[in-house]
């Protein structure tokens, strides 16, 4: 989808940096299925393949970008784009699963439905287009990262549990 989205925008001076390997059972065929799109889309100069990199240096690649894609077909939390998110960076990211409630739409970055490629070119072109907007998306995203801490996710637990157990059980009979 990443790789559409690139072809659809249409500038030349854009590069996609995939940073990261090939996992799961048919990761290898989807690398090769990869690489011939690159090729059919024509956009080989402007795709950079980067290895797996230890976690404490993603930040730079963070960092280095305008946008962080996350064009995930399933997403239970998306680290990846809270990472993006508290490095400042606006995502563009799927509307699917935990995405849709770590990014904003139009407030830290942008949801697109259904994995449109030219919907991913269009948000992006807004953030390339438009630096003092990109910066906010980025200074909101940063802000609304912080609430991502480890006492954070232990208030919601126990919250969870509290509504849990408050809760009267269903008869079944």
């Amino acid at each position: 989808m990443a790789v559409r989205a690139l072809a659809q925008l249409h500038r030349p001076d854009a590069l996609l940096l995939i940073v990261g390997g090939a996992s799961g059972t048919e990761g290898d065929e989807e690398v090769t299925r990869l690489h011939a799109l690159i090729d059919e889309l024509g956009v080989r100069s402007q795709v950079r393949f980067v290895p797996p990199q230890p976690h404490h240096i993603l930040s730079t690649y963070y960092r280095s970008a305008d946008a962080v894609l996350v064009p995930s077909r399933s997403e239970s939390f998306g680290l990846v784009a809270l990472e993006a998110s508290a490095c400042g960076v606006p995502v563009v990211a799927s509307g699917v699963g935990g995405l849709l409630t770590l990014v904003d739409h139009g407030e830290t970055g942008y949801l697109v439905p259904d994995r449109d490629p030219a919907l991913f070119a269009h948000y992006l072109r807004e953030i390339i287009d438009h630096p003092s907007h990109a910066a906010a998306l980025g200074r909101r995203g940063a802000e609304r990262a912080k609430r991502y801490t480890w006492g954070f996710a232990a208030a919601r637990l126990r919250r969870l549990y509290t509504d849990l157990g408050a809760r009267e059980l269903v008869a079944c009979g």
